[in-house]
């Protein structure tokens, strides 16, 4: 383990699985572009929708477009399976746009992490999904998802 190191590390146990995704999702509704690129590799590469970066600076650049479109973002991820240095998520999030129209969009992500927990693969394929206010699911306060809200499988999402 070296001072980089982003515990959990691979390999990985159904346990330190879970606390990646968790952590992930974190950080992610964090909304911090610099903050969240440090999890990565300094050449990660990713694939998001038909989007392709490479690099910290690309992946920053990115998540300050992402949520500059996708206001008032909170976001649930899931483990689907894992193996070794692989992980396999699934998520929801919500958001609207800035004429107030609201959306749930779904997807799946494929990670692969360095040996000091870093992830130097994301690909992702994500489908948005219009919903009306009423619809949305997720009312915590912006920032992490609080412990005791239900996950996607208690949501039926």
């Amino acid at each position: 383990m070296t001072d980089n190191s982003r515990p959990p590390l691979p390999p990985f146990t159904y346990e330190t699985a879970v606390q990646k995704v968790r952590a992930a999702e974190n950080a992610w509704n964090s909304r911090n572009p610099e903050k969240i690129a440090l999890a990565y590799t300094l050449d990660s590469k990713w694939r998001n929708r038909a989007e392709f970066l490479s690099g910290r600076g690309e992946i920053v650049k990115f998540l300050q477009r992402k949520w500059a479109r996708e206001l008032d973002y909170r976001l649930i991820k899931e483990l689907w399976t894992f193996n070794d240095a692989r992980i396999a998520v699934r998520f929801a999030y919500e958001w609207h746009d800035d004429a107030g129209n609201w959306f749930r969009s779904y997807g799946n992500e494929n990670w692969e992490f360095d040996e000091d927990g870093l992830m130097k693969l994301r690909l992702a394929s994500i489908n948005d999904l219009p919903i009306n206010a009423s619809e949305r699911r997720y009312h915590w306060r912006l920032g992490p998802r609080p412990e005791d809200h239900p996950g996607l499988s208690e949501l039926d999402l």
